[in-house]
């Protein structure tokens, strides 16, 4: 009879037990219609994020299911070199970056909560701080389904008191993708706008109705603040699905990126007038900016808002470590400020981060806007945007200009949930597309 009560007892506990650690894993938060999931930092300390594959940092963060790869995940934390108590998690998302309705323990396998320990101070800079390293998957981790992902790192014990986001991607290569950029099919000769057209081969899936199961996201530069979603297939032949739209397919072109280096400071990079110690830590003067909505189209060949961290000095060996932080000052001249909106540094620099965290102040005395921020050594692209008070898309084309034949990289994803049985948008497809036709590796 005892032993009866002690196993009633021991069945009790382990219930108790196994309830708690199934809550616990979804401790971060109850899932949230209304969260969207974005590339954010929400400490000001917090400099340089960076999430590639493997070692190439103009790639993007995507991992074949399965397959032996791995991406890379880095940022700085400026704090005179101490080193900070971070942990991470990631979070399984649907195709719109909201999180899906899955447990952890469906989607990843080992440990849901790890910490952040690989780290390095800096050597020789004026500026100290200190480099995080992560890879995944790692010992701790990996991930059993394909989609969309977020990464979110947070202090101490605390899961509500997120650091940073970083979004990436898994997919299983179910589907062939195949299309094309033009110039937009309604623009007049040489107009503004670009056009992609593409058809997705589901021959290995079977499904139901496509219209319902398979949701494509077309990006442009990996922009997901402009990024076209809804689009159904104008008809279907088999397996094969056609999205040859004319208009709801239709971006501007926008313009070239701009560009510094600050890969020295033993003298002036590309786009630098001034570069000079003050209070003990670099400064930089970029060039002043001029408008280019009233201009002709230029090409040079840039990285679609992208940077490198990188130094030209030999001395130095590690640029996670040795490549040092400076102060750069951009300026745009304008004959009068916008209405209605702010202007903003925008690009990969900035986390493409439309909030007002990187808009710059109009300076009534020398009429132009002007913005500094605190970067690392590095080549760099940027371009103005316009951004529309209460709004979550940037316009490029209000400063920059906008032109039907400027060089843009196109990201398509396709996601696909079976209907009525399927939990989760599966990543099944991606293809880059270049409007120029260059092959540029994603």
């Amino acid at each position: 009879m005892n032993d009866l009560r002690q196993n009633i007892i021991r069945t009790k506990v382990a219930i108790v037990l196994l309830c708690s650690v199934m809550l616990s894993l979804n401790a971060f938060a109850q899932k949230d219609d209304d969260i969207t999931y974005e590339n954010k930092v929400f400490k000001e300390t917090i400099k340089t994020v960076q999430l590639y594959y493997k070692d190439n940092p103009l790639k993007l963060p995507m991992l074949e299911l399965g397959k032996d790869d791995y991406v890379t995940f880095k940022f700085d934390e400026i704090d005179g070199g101490q080193s900070n108590n971070y942990k991470y998690t990631i979070l399984h998302c649907d195709a719109d970056w909201k999180e899906s309705y899955l447990m952890q323990s469906e989607y990843l396998d080992g440990f849901y909560d790890n910490p952040l320990n690989d780290y390095a101070l800096s050597f020789n800079t004026t500026m100290n701080y200190s480099n995080y390293l992560l890879t995944l998957p790692n010992d701790d981790v990996s991930f059993r389904y394909s989609g969309n992902y977020i990464l979110i790192v947070y202090d101490g014990n605390d899961r509500e008191n997120v650091i940073l986001t970083r979004r990436f991607y898994v997919y299983e290569p179910m589907v062939k993708v195949t299309g094309r950029v033009k110039p937009a099919t309604f623009d007049a000769y040489q107009g503004e706008n670009q056009e992609i057209d593409f058809n997705v081969d589901f021959s290995p899936v079977k499904f139901n109705d496509p219209s319902q199961e398979v949701k494509v996201v077309l990006c442009k530069n990996r922009r997901w603040d402009s990024a076209i979603r809804g689009l159904k297939p104008r008809f279907f032949d088999g397996s094969l699905l056609y999205y040859n739209y004319d208009k709801e397919n239709v971006f501007p072109g926008g313009n070239e990126y701009r560009f510094f280096d600050i890969r020295t400071w033993r003298n002036m990079g590309e786009g630098v007038v001034r570069q000079e110690m003050i209070g003990g830590y670099w400064h930089v003067t970029l060039k002043t900016d001029e408008l280019r909505s009233n201009k002709q189209y230029f090409y040079y060949g840039e990285m679609d808002g992208l940077y490198r961290i990188e130094s030209q000095d030999n001395l130095v060996q590690d640029p996670d470590t040795e490549c040092d932080y400076g102060f750069v000052h951009f300026t745009l001249n304008m004959p009068s400020p916008l209405v209605g909106g702010t202007v903003n540094v925008f690009g990969a620099l900035t986390n493409q981060d439309v909030s007002d965290t990187y808009a710059m102040k109009w300076n009534f005395d020398k009429k132009r806007y002007e913005l500094s921020l605190l970067l690392k050594q590095g080549y760099y692209n940027y371009q103005y945007v316009y951004i529309p008070d209460d709004e979550t898309k940037a316009d490029e084309t209000v400063i920059e200009g906008t032109h039907y034949d400027a060089e843009n990289n196109y990201q398509l994803f396709v996601y696909y949930k079976q209907l009525n049985s399927g939990r989760y948008d599966r990543l099944v497809g991606f293809q880059n597309f270049n409007s120029i036709g260059e092959t540029h590796e994603e």
